[in-house]
């Protein structure tokens, strides 16, 4: 059974605390989900107010969906942790 170590004892004694493994920049995860989450909400109540209603929400998604990808994407990228690549 072969088993890492939780901490690399070749990092300073803050370093591995500010670091995000996995590369990805964990508040963009969460504000990932907190605005599909939004957004669904929203298009969900712009589809039950009717037909006028149906349209905007498929506009809306037309348009906001490929906007939050993008735009959570350069996020990520920029936040992203360059100086510890992922194993």
């Amino acid at each position: 059974m072969n088993t890492a170590p939780a901490r690399d004892e070749r990092l300073g004694p803050t370093e591995d605390l500010e670091r995000q493994p996995d590369g990805v920049p964990h508040d963009v995860v969460g504000l990932a989900a907190l605005f599909s989450v939004l957004f669904a909400a929203v298009v969900l109540g712009m589809w039950l107010t009717g037909p006028t209603g149906r349209v905007a929400a498929v506009a809306m998604c037309l348009i906001g969906i490929p906007m939050l990808v993008s735009n959570l994407r350069e996020r990520s990228e920029r936040e992203r942790d360059h100086n510890h690549p992922s194993r």
